[in-house]
């Protein structure tokens, strides 16, 4: 069997088709092959607000998450809130592996469809802002391996939205498979001033089947958590309350 790119294109728009629009498209610019790396330095095409800092540049770790000042390899995973000094993103910090199998994405968009999805996304769970997208950029984490279970696969995502003054990040969860390894996920600042540690983050509930990650919400759509992080907002909640899936 031949694996050819048209293919395995129409193999990712199924996987996205399935998750119900969940997962946004994966796609861009693929990271090296290499055991706790990270992308080079990625230029951002416009600013990103993040709690009172504006960045103009970000790295994706390959472990998980993304940092804005510089790349970071460091498993396993700390505690949020770590209560340091660094910004960082983590949808699923771990010990990730992506040399035999899985690739880390990462791409911006300033036009299309993705915009259009993202400020829909964005006025839904965040209602009365009249928020209109204008950059978005998608880091996938697309079935990469544990280490060193090099024949596991975990899909997530971290999309950052910006319109204007207004900042949101969305975490999106697929397949996350079973281990034994610690995970966190979540987001955090300098000396946590201000942070979130997503519900089932350093415990059995994090992945496998049964991950509180991918069947709960803090927007009433499982595998998706949404977040508004220009300023001091800590989250949404949807009608106040964590969604699970019942």
């Amino acid at each position: 069997l031949i694996w050819e790119p048209d293919r395995m294109a129409s193999q990712i728009t199924l996987f996205v088709l399935f998750w119900g629009m969940i997962i946004y498209p994966i796609s861009g610019t693929a990271s090296s092959k290499s055991d706790d790396g990270s992308s080079p330095k990625i230029t951002l095409e416009q600013p990103f607000h993040y709690f009172g800092q504006t960045y103009n540049s970000i790295y994706v770790n390959h472990n998980g998450h993304m940092t804005f000042v510089s790349p970071l390899s460091a498993h396993p995973p700390q505690r949020i809130p770590q209560h340091g000094n660094i910004d960082i993103i983590a949808p699923f910090w771990t010990d990730l592996d992506n040399r035999q199998n899985g690739q880390v994405y990462y791409n911006q968009y300033t036009s299309g469809n993705v915009l259009q999805q993202a400020t829909q996304d964005i006025n839904t769970y965040f209602p009365g802002m009249n928020f209109n997208a204008n950059w978005v950029f998608v880091a996938t984490w697309y079935e990469v391996a544990y280490y060193p279970n090099s024949g596991t696969k975990t899909t997530v995502q971290a999309v950052l939205i910006s319109g204007g003054e207004y900042s949101f990040l969305l975490m999106n969860y697929g397949i996350i498979a079973s281990t034994h390894l610690n995970v966190q996920a979540g987001y955090d600042t300098i000396n946590s001033a201000h942070y979130f540690s997503t519900p089932g983050s350093f415990t059995n509930t994090a992945s496998g089947s049964n991950s509180n990650f991918r069947l709960s919400s803090n927007v009433n759509v499982p595998g998706r958590w949404a977040f508004r992080v220009d300023s001091g907002s800590r989250g949404c909640t949807f009608n106040g309350k964590i969604r699970l899936k019942g």
